[in-house]
């Protein structure tokens, strides 16, 4: 376990207002029933953020946290928000579901953290999304990506936002992208490979169902589901082979994808099929794989060069020399969720109560480096982003390991979304 605390004022003689009894949470949630957070509105403003500090994907927690500071310190140099400084207590879930869960109300309840910064990837977001509905508390989902987190309307909490980009929104960008290179290359037969939970299942079957709508002679001819966290692909990368697919889509990520890659090189997978990888271009992929394949198809996640702006370079470079590591597509989510937290309490002047910083969370429209065109808004119907940077490129393995980056047009994606949630039932 590791706080991370940027020398916040602490004023004297400021006490918490008492933790008050909340009624028992249902059964059916499997979560036990948690006291809701009243908070005095001075002294340090205490953020928790419940995230994966430990083993294969510990990037997760070091670049989301480095993703928070990019914002967070400078404020905090400045003086933060009315005096009052920012302080971050950092916990390890482990990347375990229930551990997310018991972190996060230790986090509300131990260390007294009036908001939580979510930084869990989703098998672990799903847990701390039913304890902000059980306490209320402002939270923030910075890395989970699965649609239904906040397009569901029945796992709606009003005080439950996202910042990472949504599944479906990749989907219809990335499924139009493919359509056009399958029909142009003849691609019609496809194999998947993605990791075995709610965001693999769900990115890929979003993926391939905008894929074969812009192009119906796709078809999936075999799938292939690797254990989260999987040590070994050898019988993953021979599956995918036998496929004898013309093309392959694969939602692995991080240290899942740099293990694959690498011993899909062995077999020569990436020379036998095109191949589809929505994570494939981000730094904490690059940096890992030992042999970096060019020529293969990458959703834009981070990079230094997407957008080509000025804006989004001397970000990158004052990351890297403050926090001594490369910016990951979370750090890009994080920084934006920081973003959005610190316009929220200066517009409740500091208060950090839930409902009041939902209120002047939803509809917000913050200028960005990674916006579409220079602004991300929240979507204050589902508390979502939009207008980020979408769109897929080629790879190469030579820095900036990814050319011809095409970006997509949000138009034909919100068109398209709407219409899949009247299809999911969603309204």
């Amino acid at each position: 376990m590791t706080a991370l605390t940027s020398r916040p004022f602490m004023a004297r003689g400021v006490g918490r207002r008492r933790v008050l009894k909340a009624a028992g949470a249902t059964a059916a949630a499997g979560v036990v029933g948690m006291p809701a957070i009243v908070t005095g509105q001075t002294g340090t403003i205490k953020i928790g953020v419940p995230t994966i500090q430990s083993g294969r994907v510990a990037l997760v927690g070091q670049t989301s946290v480095g993703g928070m500071r990019s914002v967070f310190d400078p404020l905090n140099e400045a003086g933060g928000i009315n005096g009052r400084k920012i302080e971050l207590v950092v916990r390890d879930s482990k990347g375990a579901p229930q551990e997310a869960a018991k972190v996060t109300r230790d986090l509300i309840n131990n260390d007294k953290c009036q908001i939580i910064l979510d930084a869990e990837a989703s098998s672990g977001a799903f847990a701390v999304h039913e304890v902000i509905r059980e306490i209320g508390v402002l939270c923030i989902h910075s890395n989970s990506e699965t649609s239904s987190l906040t397009a569901d309307p029945k796992l709606h909490v009003p005080t439950a936002f996202r910042t990472a980009r949504q599944g479906i929104h990749d989907a219809i960008g990335g499924g139009d992208y493919a359509a056009k290179v399958a029909k142009a290359k003849n691609l019609k037969r496809w194999v998947t490979c993605s990791p075995d939970y709610a965001y693999g299942r769900s990115n890929t079957a979003e993926f391939m169902e905008y894929a074969k709508h812009f192009e119906p002679s796709i078809q999936v001819i075999e799938e292939s589901w690797p254990k989260l966290f999987q040590p070994d692909y050898t019988e993953v990368v021979t599956k995918v082979l036998n496929s004898k697919a013309d093309a392959m889509y694969s939602a692995l990520w991080g240290g899942d994808l740099s293990a694959f890659i690498d011993q899909g090189n062995l077999y020569g997978l990436f020379d036998k099929m095109s191949s589809f990888m929505v994570n494939l271009g981000d730094y904490g992929v690059v940096d890992e794989v030992k042999q970096f394949p060019s020529g293969v198809y990458s959703g834009g996640r981070y990079n230094r060069t997407v957008p080509p702006t000025k804006e989004n370079e001397d970000w990158y470079q004052a990351y890297v020399k403050n926090y001594k590591h490369k910016p990951t597509n979370w750090s890009w989510e994080n920084a934006t969720a920081a973003t959005f937290l610190v316009e929220a309490l200066k517009a409740t002047n500091g208060d950090t109560d839930g409902k009041k910083l939902a209120a002047a969370l939803k509809g917000m429209k913050i200028k960005s480096p990674w916006g579409a065109e220079g602004t991300i808004t929240m979507r204050g119907e589902d508390n979502t982003i939009i207008d980020y940077i979408i769109g897929y490129g080629l790879s190469q393995s030579k820095d900036p390991y990814i050319k011809d980056f095409q970006s997509s047009s949000w138009v034909p994606i919100l068109e398209l979304e709407k219409e899949w949630k009247k299809k999911q039932g969603y309204g």
